[in-house]
């Protein structure tokens, strides 16, 4: 049986203001949009149909002038050009973008991709060796260069220009000295999307050339759509309209080698999400970079003939299948090497015999599985490369930037890294690591977090829940909201898709509703048929042979746990009678609870101890209520004023339970 996960339900009310309750969504979205601050029907169709004024000046860019000067100059003077960009996906969409753009222009441009396995990340003096040799006198950084120091001045020293173009994290007192340096993330940028991907600056540089904006979008938002949601960029304001202006592209005409990518993964174009790039166009993409041939994906994206675009998808395809094989058999081997036991601090874990592209996929997975930063290092002789994935809102570059007298260099986000390190320096830098994280160790997080408790079946209608395709895309800080409902009833579980996947059907009040819970089984989850049993799902509409319904898409499944609410209600927490109203008692559940009170009944002195005490056949949020009633009535009676070891009374006269303020609340919610 796999750890149970430790859960958070929100019991309050969502407060939803009379303006958007007026606003005419549905109850559903109304609800959502409630959650996320919106308080009337004017932000909330900002929120949803916010359109170009979103779009922002790109010369507002700290070295916008300077780079537009220089390639319209290599224009003018029929230069050859380098795009230099990064093999994952952000990397490649900048590179074909950029290259594509300055080859209209007419210049003879060169994309260039490291090698991740041979070359590794960033700009290398050998590659830009080779660039000089084909005649290159610019080279245009995307997605990189933002930390290459030696190499610029290498790159000046051979009579080439750099304009570097970069989204990453700025040593603020180590910048390369190139003829332009974009970066929003420098000291006294003034673009107001610091967020924007890599391949959103490259975006911004070809429509400072142009200088016209929307043009650019109409050609290549299709390209920032993938590369901003593969690079899991915030999708608000301005990403949000991009990614969006770019699925309406890949749906209505997408280019000959995303579609030939959508027929060989079976993605149907007019279903096309954020959610489906991230889970299943950009893990192709990426495959070819990280098995150390990025050239086929930006030859496929770049590709206009239908018959080579096939057969370029076909080959990205099974690399995708190596590479899930790969990955599989490292996560295996570092599970091992931690012998079982769960860490309480960063894993930094090393071998010789993992593939270098692959090892970030795996950090990713040990994270999530051990709720802390992982960091997963490639020897090769005395000198690693390392993939480090963050967890729980712990700040990577920071800690990294901590330790860094251990390692050779280092770069990346606060959420994902990368690192060089001499094998001689890693007990030293998992020791430095492991004191950082001590002393800035993250709030603790529940493992799932519910934004919304569903009380109302009729809440999730197929109407309501098809309103929430007007929040798409979802994504980083715009997450598709997680549901939860309480105390269903599992009618019935079987295993799918070869026994890897459960399927579910749980009643809830008065209707039924069919989940799949994905890489489960009932027999890890210690459930049986028949079983009360709290359930986190994303609801989405599904359609088959004809038939439209609801399904729950399953994140987590667990017993029904009383607890939490019991807690909540014994405490005296009026907030979450929105959610005991669904126990509000009736008299006679009141007559029961009285009847089994002896006359020296004296209430647990917890709430483990309470619900010990509830009457077989009564929902213990019930039996709370019902004391919490008697408590207010003098009925029970307690020194403390609170329901825990209080004693049983007798008052004079009839006890008018209906008239209580908590009926009266629990009433008002039904």
């Amino acid at each position: 049986m796999k750890k149970e996960k430790d859960w958070k339900i929100p019991f309050a009310r969502p407060r939803i203001t009379p303006a958007l309750e007026a606003a005419g969504f549905t109850p559903l979205l109304t609800t959502v949009l409630a959650l996320r601050g919106v308080e009337d029907g004017q932000q909330a169709r900002q929120l949803i149909y916010g359109g170009a004024d979103c779009i922002h000046d790109p010369m507002l860019m700290t070295g916008m002038a300077e780079a537009r000067e220089r390639i319209l100059q290599a224009v003018d003077r029929d230069e050859t050009v380098a795009v230099y960009g990064d093999y994952d996906v952000d990397g490649i969409t900048s590179t074909c973008l950029v290259t594509d753009y300055l080859r209209s222009r007419g210049l003879n441009c060169i994309p260039y991709i490291p090698d991740r396995n041979e070359e590794g990340y960033g700009l290398n003096c050998a590659a830009l060796d080779s660039l000089k040799a084909q005649g290159v006198s610019l080279v245009v950084t995307v997605d990189c260069g933002i930390t290459a120091v030696e190499e610029t001045e290498h790159a000046r020293a051979l009579g080439i220009d750099m304009v570097i173009t970069d989204h990453h994290e700025c040593k603020h007192d180590a910048l390369p000295k190139a003829v332009a340096l974009i970066d929003c993330k420098q000291e006294g940028d003034r673009y107001p999307n610091k967020d924007l991907a890599g391949v959103g600056v490259a975006l911004k540089l070809v429509c400072a050339c142009e200088g016209d904006s929307k043009a650019m979008l109409d050609r290549y938002a299709d390209l920032v759509a993938i590369g901003t949601v593969a690079d899991v960029m915030p999708l608000v304001d301005e990403n949000r309209y991009m990614v969006k202006y770019g699925l309406a592209l890949l749906e209505k005409n997408p280019r000959p080698g995303i579609a030939a990518m959508l027929r060989e993964s079976s993605i149907d174009p007019k279903k096309l999400s954020a959610s489906v790039i991230g889970y299943s166009l950009a893990p192709r993409l990426n495959a070819a970079g990280r098995l150390g041939n990025a050239g086929i994906a930006a030859k496929l994206l770049m590709s206009r003939d239908p018959v080579t675009a096939t057969n370029l998808a076909v080959e990205l395809c099974d690399l995708n299948r190596r590479r899930q094989s790969i990955e599989t058999e490292i996560w295996q081997e570092a599970n091992q090497l931690l012998s079982g036991k769960a860490p309480d601090s960063p894993i930094v874990l090393a071998s010789d015999k993992w593939h270098q592209g692959v090892i970030g996929i795996a950090a990713s997975r040990l994270a999530e599985q051990y709720s802390l930063p992982a960091i997963m290092i490639c020897l090769n002789g005395d000198v690693g490369k390392g993939s480090c994935r963050s967890y729980g809102g712990f700040n990577l570059f920071d800690a990294l930037s901590s330790c860094s007298e251990h390692l050779l260099g280092f770069g990346g986000h606060a959420l994902a890294a990368g690192l060089n390190i001499r094998k001689e320096n890693l007990p030293a830098f998992r020791q430095a690591l492991a004191d950082y994280y001590r002393s800035n160790k993250p709030e603790h997080l529940p493992e799932v977090q519910c934004d919304l408790l569903i009380t109302d079946p009729a809440l999730l209608s197929i109407d309501n829940v098809k309103s929430l395709d007007l929040l798409e895309p979802y994504g980083n800080c715009n997450p598709k909201p997680l549901m939860c409902i309480s105390a269903a009833r599992l009618e019935s579980a079987s295993q799918v898709g070869n026994g890897r996947h459960l399927r579910i059907r749980i009643r809830f009040g008065d209707q039924r509703f069919e989940g799949i819970f994905f890489s489960h089984s009932l027999g890890e989850l210690g459930l049986r048929e028949g079983n009360l049993v709290d359930v986190a799902f994303r609801p989405q509409i599904n359609e088959y042979r004809g038939s439209v319904s609801v399904q729950l898409v399953v994140s987590a499944l667990r017993r029904h746990t009383p607890e939490p609410l019991c807690d909540a209600i014994l405490s005296g927490d009026e907030s979450a009678l929105w959610a005991a109203s669904a126990y509000c008692p009736a008299r006679t559940d009141f007559v029961h609870v009285w009847r089994a009170m002896d006359e020296g009944f004296t209430v647990g002195g917890d709430t483990r101890q309470v619900l010990s005490q509830c009457l077989t056949g009564m929902e213990p949020e019930r039996f709370c209520l019902c004391l919490m009633t008697l408590l207010e009535t003098g009925l029970l009676q307690s020194a403390s004023g609170r329901v825990f070891s209080a004693v049983r009374s007798q008052i004079s006269g009839k006890a008018d339970l209906e008239g209580t303020r908590l009926m009266r609340r629990l009433r008002s919610y039904l």
